[in-house]
């Protein structure tokens, strides 16, 4: 064996000169590609973040919504829908109490053949539940000042607290009238009106300022920003008045 040899043996061992290399194409490349996106409130669209988080103007979980190729932002997606894909016809028809006491099946006393405007509070809120409730006691004097027939609607997400004793008081302490019905139940048949409406959440306190504006005959469905003004939502309740 000769010198140059012993010598490549000697590199070789010492790991000086790769036993095998690659050329630039054969190298494993590792994919970086990302999702690029944003997140944005549902509710007000114009509140962006590149982090997730809540709207600071409603506390809406802000959802992240992916960006074009070329830049432009796309349309809401059908998964950015569902959270208000109402159907009239997969709304639950459990059993619930009113105010009063009184047993109503949900779908068919209180919504079939109606319109209908829907919140989602409950008594012991100190935050966003009382400024719904006093919009809804304003929208249903404009209703009844324009003689437009709608069924309000104001679902206990605590049920377990909410007895209709303690919605009584509630609803007499924002001078609600007849028309304005506070639901309580169960929870289990409440936490499926929940899910059906797409507001369900795990904890009371995370639940969200949407009013569902419906006309069941029409099976035609829309959601609000409860805190917007009683005039505004006046209009939305008219316009889904006149669906046919």
């Amino acid at each position: 064996m000769n010198m140059l040899l012993r010598f490549l043996i000697i590199l070789l061992l010492l790991g000086v000169v790769p036993v095998t290399q690659y050329t630039h194409a054969q190298i494993p490349k590792q994919s970086t590609k990302q999702r690029a996106g944003h997140y944005e409130c549902p509710m007000h669209p114009d509140v962006k973040s590149k982090k997730p988080g809540r709207c600071p103007k409603c506390q809406m979980v802000l959802r992240f919504t992916e960006d074009k190729p070329d830049g432009k932002e796309p349309a809401e997606s059908t998964t950015a829908k569902e959270p208000g894909a109402v159907s009239s016809l997969r709304i639950p028809d459990v059993t619930v109490q009113d105010q009063n006491g009184k047993s109503l099946s949900f779908y068919t006393d209180l919504i079939k053949g109606k319109v209908v405007a829907i919140n989602f509070i409950f008594t012991t809120c100190t935050t966003i539940c009382p400024p719904l409730t006093a919009t809804f006691r304003r929208v249903q004097q404009q209703l009844a000042e324009q003689k437009i027939p709608v069924q309000l609607i104001s679902i206990s997400v605590d049920p377990a607290v909410d007895t209709p004793e303690r919605l009584n008081s509630f609803a007499a302490k924002f001078k609600a009238e007849p028309g304005w019905t506070f639901v309580t139940g169960s929870t289990t048949d409440i936490n499926s009106l929940l899910q059906q409406f797409g507001v369900a959440v795990t904890n009371k306190n995370d639940h969200t300022p949407i009013i569902l504006i419906g006309n069941e005959e029409a099976d035609y469905w829309t959601r609000a920003y409860g805190l917007s003004s009683p005039s505004s939502l006046v209009k939305l309740i008219t316009e889904a008045a006149n669906r046919k």
